[in-house]
């Protein structure tokens, strides 16, 4: 199963976050922001099928979010949790720990933001459009 969700960079992305990573529905980024990676978002997680978000809720699933912008993809596995919640109507983030909020679509990261690929960082500081693609096995 997955979904999709299109948002686009913004000048202030820097993904620099140590153990998040995160794309959401506003339409602004301050600096502050180190974890996000892409603004407006076509899609949050309170807008996802309600199978694919059962199916994330499996303990042993396996959750793979794919980011392409510009020509760069880049890949981030985690796995999903029983108390996911995936309710939140404003932003989707993964995360390396376990902490479980209504925004938290996947735990256990393979890394947070500050381990994207730079030219993919770069890309969405520039502002490209970015497609995610998130699966659940």
């Amino acid at each position: 199963m997955e979904e999709v969700v299109r948002a686009r960079g913004h000048d202030n992305v820097t993904a620099e976050h140590g153990s998040t990573f995160e794309v959401t529905t506003d339409d602004y980024l301050t600096p502050a922001g180190d974890c996000i990676l892409a603004v407006e978002a076509d899609r949050a997680p309170a807008d996802f099928d309600p199978e694919f978000v059962e199916a994330c809720r499996d303990e042993n699933a396996t959750i793979t979010a794919t980011f392409e912008a510009a020509g760069h993809v880049e890949t981030v596995r985690g796995r999903g949790d029983p108390d996911l919640e995936l309710t939140s109507e404003r932003s989707m983030v993964g995360r390396t720990s376990d902490y479980v909020d209504e925004r938290t679509f996947l735990l256990g990261a393979d890394f947070p933001a500050v381990g994207f690929d730079r030219d993919l960082v770069a890309a969405l500081a520039d502002g490209a459009d970015l497609t995610v693609t998130v699966t659940v096995e």
